[in-house]
This record gives C-alpha cells, structure tokens and sequence, in this order.
C-alpha cells in the first residue's frame, strides 16, 4: 500500500498514525496492496480556498475527498484493482476546534476525519439515513478495529 502523508499546515500531527489507520482501513475493505492514496494537511486558509473551489461552501473544513480511479471496497474473495484511491485533504486546525467541543483529543479527531475521507474515496456518503447508517457503521468498525490494533502494538 503506497500511502503519502505531506503535511503543509504547520501544526504537528502524528503522520505515523494518519498512515497505520489508512493502512488499517484500506486493508479491511479488501483494497488491492498496491493501491495508492495520498494525504495533504493544511492550514484554513488553504482549507478554505480548496472549499470554495470544489465545493461553493465558504470557510474551511475538516476533510475533503478527492477520489481519482472511484476504486470500491472489495472482499476477501475479490479485493479491488490496483489504482489511484485518490487525495485526502485535512486541517488539523478545524479538527483541534472540533475535538474540543466533542471532548476528545485532536489525534482522535484527526483518525476519525482520515477514515471518513477514506470512506469516501471508496464511494461511501451520507446523504440520506441508510446511506449514513452504512458509512457510520464502517467507520465505527475501522475506529474501534484500529484502536485495538494499536493497543496490541
């Protein structure tokens, strides 16, 4: 699994980490060990200029997805093709403002945005309340997989 970490935002964060989960995730969803993935850290001003390009939406957010080949999640049968996953865009400064008012660390919030970005990269969204139990039920599973993967490191 080929994944890139490039931090730009100036805040210190545990690219480490950001890459055992992606590792993590992608290996649970069945995507080929060749894929690749690639994760950018800025800062809200940047955030906010890729926001508004991409999305119309002014100010800057936690994550944002840019899928390349719309690689999907594979099984144990049949894992995905080999491809470009695609980009994902953090800020770890609107991650440290959430954290604080959900009452958890900014790492957390940072693990938790990297396997939603990566959900979406794999075609998942939360537009309607199946689509959401879906995608929050993957999650969850990739959150709790992987903090017991760490605690047995």
């Amino acid at each position: 699994m080929s994944i890139e970490i490039n931090n730009e935002s100036g805040v210190e964060v545990d690219e480490a980490a950001l890459q055992r989960l992606a590792a993590y995730a992608l290996e649970a969803l069945h995507v080929h060990p060749d894929a690749e993935l690639a994760i950018l850290l800025v800062d809200e001003a940047a955030m906010e200029q890729l926001h508004v390009q991409w999305m119309d939406e002014p100010g800057p957010t936690d994550v944002l997805s840019f899928p390349m080949d719309e690689l999907r999640p594979g099984t144990e049968d049949d894992v995905t093709p080999p491809g470009l996953l695609g980009d994902l865009v953090l800020c770890p400064q609107v991650a440290i403002a959430q954290a604080q008012e959900a009452g958890h660390s900014p790492a957390e919030e940072l693990t938790l945005l990297t396997a939603h970005g990566i959900l979406h990269l794999l075609g998942f969204d939360h537009a309607d309340a199946e689509e959401e139990r879906e995608m929050f039920g993957l999650q969850r599973d990739i959150l709790v997989g992987f903090t017991l993967a760490e605690r047995r490191r």
